[in-house]
């Protein structure tokens, strides 16, 4: 249900289907790896069936990729890994698990991977264009709009591939955070990830953001093309990182949920508040926002 939410469901049920990977990873901690397995079949031939009733055959693969990474979710919290580790080793899985994927699927039409996730972006925009021309928008604006949907494709072309990492580690990170109320209710061992307030990036990564920064400057057209993705995939890490400053003081002030979740939808609608937490989680290994890093007096 939650993956067909994202065929059906306007809008909304995308972020539904990212949700998937959640109830395998909530039985295979309540009922252990072999009865998880056995749910895992069980799901997986349902969801082909429905599959192919709805013709959305799209729903086989993700049903088993999300799945697995459920499962592998649940191992790592019984290791008791940081949550930094646990999202890079998940989107690891992910990141591969999607590949070979792609790799079965774009055997018909003789396409790779990437090519396949370049295609299906595009095919996405092309969707959106195609609505915004049937409700009837102005002539001159959708001109306009084209002329913008034709500048978003060559930027894809770039940097579809961080786009892919980018999206993978957010389906594990938010699946990651969405498990602890539910382990909680359910009283089940919740992993010990710490204070997630207190989380930073790696201090040794600003250089290689430095560096990836003077690569785009330089004419040689592979090393630019790895320097924007590379560029891309840690301001991202510093988007999440201004996010652990934005949640310290939302905990020190005691918002009330109502108010936060206020703050979050704003963050996802203006574009230029993503790119100021994404600065204050840059900058905070200068400027200590939230003052974790002073020495504490002899």
């Amino acid at each position: 249900m939650l993956l067909l939410a994202s065929v059906w469901i306007p809008i909304v049920g995308p972020f539904f289907s990212l949700l998937t990977p959640l109830p395998f990873l909530y039985y295979s901690a309540k009922l252990g790896v072999s009865q998880a397995v056995k749910l895992t079949c069980i799901s997986i031939l349902v969801a082909g069936l429905i599959a192919a009733v709805t013709r959305q055959s799209q729903l086989i693969f993700l049903c088993l990729e999300f799945s697995v990474l459920g499962m592998i979710l649940s191992e790592i919290f019984r290791r008791k890994v940081p949550i930094g580790t646990s999202v890079l080793l998940g989107t690891c899985l992910l990141l591969l698990m999607g590949l070979l994927v792609l790799a079965v699927a774009g055997l018909r039409k003789n396409l790779g991977p990437l090519d396949m996730v370049y295609a299906y972006l595009l095919e996405s925009l092309e969707e959106t264009a195609r609505i915004y021309t049937q409700v009837g928008a102005d002539p001159e604006k959708a001109g306009e709009f084209q002329e913008t949907l034709k500048a978003l494709k060559e930027v894809i072309a770039l940097i579809y591939p961080s786009l892919m990492i980018v999206g993978s580690a957010f389906v594990v990170w938010l699946n990651v955070i969405m498990s602890r109320p539910l382990f909680h209710k359910r009283n089940l061992e919740v992993p010990d990830f710490g204070a997630l307030d207190q989380w930073q990036s790696p201090e040794l990564m600003v250089w290689g953001l430095i560096a990836a920064g003077f690569s785009l400057f330089l004419s040689f057209s592979p090393l630019r093309l790895v320097a924007v993705n590379a560029l891309v995939v840690m301001l991202a890490v510093y988007f999440f990182h201004g996010l652990a400053i934005l949640l310290f003081y939302l905990n020190k002030y005691r918002v009330p949920p109502w108010m936060r979740l206020g703050v979050y939808a704003l963050i996802v609608l203006q574009q230029f508040l993503v790119i100021g937490v994404t600065m204050a989680g840059l900058f905070d290994q200068w400027l200590d926002l939230r003052r974790i890093h002073q020495k504490k007096p002899s």
